[in-house]
């Protein structure tokens, strides 16, 4: 069991609801997951239009915690107007903050991502802000009120892994008290369980599952891989050693050798 927000669960692992065959699929990959919370767009489906209608009732049909996200979204107008928006809709005060600012890489924009967090932790959001590896910016979104940081593996979609070990393991160790969950660029299983390894919360992926071959099937692989992950950080992982050490020590061990 761990705390997300405000939220008890048992799974860490959160999944997103796009780029699906189809919805059934969707459906199936999300239980498959055995993930508690699901990431939904309101900017790629217009809640309350007659073509969504099946859409968001297959959303609440999942019994998961609903965690909005402002994807698309390049402006702090546009972010300020879908998490108002999302707040009527699903009755959370949950949002996940995307704010892009290179169409390329799709990173987000720092500079505009604290200033509109700023104002959304002010309106009463529990903000879930989508950032790099960048330390000095998840410092700051903590210092703002931020309980939660998620920082990219990788540029979002790019199943790249986790590119920068360095500044994802410091920043899990200067901020101890901040739930860290890793969110864009994990592409398999093992990626997922390498991040829990580390000592991050949790895991938020779409792309790996969603265009699987089978993502019913992949969503339970990950499953497996961040319960691995954690059991293994939770057990203490070795540390990477500069020199050989024989797991059978010699000293003292008695040789026996045959005489003539």
């Amino acid at each position: 069991m761990w705390t997300l927000a405000d939220a008890t669960l048992q799974s860490r692992f959160l999944i997103g609801t796009a780029l699906y065959p189809s919805p059934e699929s969707m459906r199936q990959a999300t239980q498959a997951s055995g993930s508690e919370v699901v990431t939904v767009s309101l900017r790629r489906q217009q809640a309350g239009s007659g073509g969504g209608n099946d859409f968001w009732e297959l959303i609440r049909s999942l019994n998961v915690h609903v965690l909005p996200n402002t994807a698309g979204c390049h402006t702090i107008k546009e972010v300020m107007a879908t998490a108002h928006m999302a707040r009527e809709l699903f009755d959370t005060n949950w949002i996940k903050v995307e704010i892009i600012g290179d169409e390329y890489t799709l990173q987000p924009d720092t500079a505009q991502l604290l200033a509109v967090t700023e104002s959304l932790i002010r309106d009463g959001f529990e903000v879930f802000p989508y950032t790099t590896d960048d330390l000095v910016v998840a410092q700051r979104l903590a210092d703002l009120g931020c309980r939660i940081v998620m920082p990219w593996a990788s540029p979002i979609g790019s199943g790249q892994g986790l590119l920068n070990l360095y500044a994802l393991e410091t920043m899990r160790a200067r901020l101890p008290q901040t739930t860290l969950i890793i969110d864009a660029g994990i592409g398999k299983p093992s990626d997922a369980t390498r991040a829990l390894e580390l000592g991050f919360d949790g895991v938020l992926l779409n792309s790996a599952v969603a265009l699987a071959r089978d993502p019913v099937g992949m969503a339970s692989a990950f499953r497996y891989a961040l319960n691995a992950g954690r059991a293994a950080y939770e057990a203490g992982v070795m540390q990477p050693r500069n020199m050989a050490q024989p797991s059978t020590p010699t000293l003292g061990t008695p040789f026996w050798v045959q005489s003539n």
